[in-house]
């Protein structure tokens, strides 16, 4: 139960970093917000595998999740076609 709460504590604050360091201005809510950080964790989680760094918890983690969610957020906005203001 507590890694549920974590991974979703974790996947705020990686979503609200990402649409702070990202360019343009993106109309989502709370929940979206948590899930592109879950996602942007996974996404993050993969490229640090690729790329064969340690990424078991920490700052490390958490930089490889915002930089997830930013690219998360970039199909986003490719895919709803929205476009950076």
């Amino acid at each position: 139960m507590m890694d549920v709460i974590w991974m979703i504590v974790v996947g705020l604050v990686a979503g609200l970093l990402a649409r702070a360091i990202k360019p343009g201005s993106d109309a989502m809510g709370w929940i979206m917000t948590i899930v592109l950080g879950i996602a942007g964790a996974l996404v993050g989680g993969f490229l640090a595998s690729m790329l064969n760094v340690g990424a078991d918890g920490g700052f490390i983690s958490l930089v490889f999740a915002v930089i997830g969610a930013i690219i998360l957020l970039f199909i986003y906005e490719l895919v709803t076609g929205k476009r950076r203001v």
